[in-house]
């Protein structure tokens, strides 16, 4: 999983509250298990019409928003079904940082696991970061998690909390199979004392 340290970049303004895993990325797109290539579908059914068109008045279709890397929404942002899609969506277009009053908890936590930073923060905070964004490439925002800062295109900074644990995962760029490789040589041990000491047990190859 790539590190989140600081992030400075474009932010699309998606000002939608309840905006569901559904809407974020359909059902008949989820026949998948790669992580890769769902990037075209995210928001599928508001990005495109009924042909395939793009729809030109939504935000990421808009030419200053195609390679946004932040996106800014209103309360209750991932809710509805728990798929990990969504965020794998969201990540394979290039979005790294949601920023929201509040967020759905499984999509929250399954964000920390995939590399994606929501960061919560008051609804007219939200605003005002939103008619930032929409002045697209010329207001670029800062996220800073290391100082745990949102730097908006003025200078203002302004603060969020994370906790620290998920905190320090983000920064070492740790998912949940990273974390089990820092214990690496502790398994090394521990497996080699169990075949000492329990020579009947049958070894497990190919896992």
């Amino acid at each position: 999983m790539q590190a989140f340290t600081t992030l400075t970049g474009v932010a699309a303004p998606l000002p939608l509250a309840n905006v569901d895993t559904d809407k974020i990325i359909p059902a008949r797109f989820l026949k998948t298990i790669k992580r890769s290539g769902l990037g075209v579908h995210l928001f599928d059914t508001l990005r495109y019409d009924e042909t395939g068109a793009e729809r030109p008045e939504f935000v990421l279709n808009q030419p200053q928003y195609r390679k946004a890397e932040i996106l800014i929404a209103h309360e209750n942002f991932g809710c509805g079904s728990s798929r990990e899609h969504a965020p794998w969506a969201l990540l394979d277009f290039g979005i790294r940082c949601v920023i929201a009053p509040d967020f759905a908890d499984i999509f929250h936590n399954n964000c920390f696991k995939n590399g994606i930073l929501p960061v919560r923060l008051p609804r007219e905070v939200c605003d005002r970061l939103i008619e930032d964004a929409k002045l697209g490439g010329n207001a670029r925002v800062t996220v800073d998690l290391e100082r745990q800062v949102v730097v908006r295109p003025s200078g203002e900074e302004i603060p969020f909390n994370i906790d620290p644990f998920r905190r320090g995962l983000m920064l070492g760029g740790l998912d949940d199979i990273g974390q089990t490789l820092q214990h690496a040589p502790a398994i090394d041990s521990f497996e080699g004392r169990e075949k000492s000491e329990k020579p009947w047990m049958p070894e497990i190859s190919g896992v």
